[in-house]
């Protein structure tokens, strides 16, 4: 019983903690909304201060027919505004299933496949501009960047796409 106390005294203390400083939409630190584009599908950020926060996403791409990623995110005041920031971090993406993407190989660009049964792992740097407008519960973004496959086999594809989050 005590350890379950324990656990439930830090769970607490480390949402709150995340929460105080928390720099989405009206002070949330938790949003989900949707993702277009490479991947598509549906996204979720967690703020861990007024500069950092994790995003998740779940969907579909060139990767495969099943995408999960995650990129830890760094933002910065680029326009010394306090409605749009710039962005940048690094992450990383699985793909389940049949994948297909132009992959730098042999000194050219080709098409590559790779089964239905193998799983592709890949690292990605993310380049990114979010809007949050002033008295919503809204983000805006738009982002980029290179994704660099790992397994099964080495190569490079870019990523880019759109989304909007609510927080609730």
């Amino acid at each position: 019983m005590k350890k379950i106390f324990r656990m439930i005294l830090i769970l607490f203390i480390a949402t709150n903690i995340i929460s105080v400083y928390a720099n989405g939409p009206r002070g949330k630190s938790f949003g989900f909304g949707l993702i277009l584009g490479d991947p598509v599908g549906i996204t979720a950020k967690l703020w861990t201060n007024n500069e950092n926060a994790f995003d998740f996403y779940l969907g579909s791409s060139y990767f495969g027919s099943l995408r999960l990623g995650a990129d830890y995110l760094w933002h910065f005041d680029a326009f010394n505004s306090s409605v749009v920031k710039m962005y940048a971090g690094p992450g990383l993406s699985v793909g389940f299933g049949r994948g297909e993407g132009i992959w730098y190989k042999e000194n050219k660009n080709t098409f590559y496949y790779w089964g239905d049964d193998e799983t592709g792992i890949a690292g990605r740097v993310i380049f990114g501009l979010n809007i949050i407008p002033r008295r919503t519960p809204l983000e805006i973004f738009i982002e980029a960047g290179p994704l660099i496959g790992i397994a099964p086999n080495v190569g490079v594809n870019m990523d880019g796409a759109i989304g909007i989050r609510f927080y609730p």
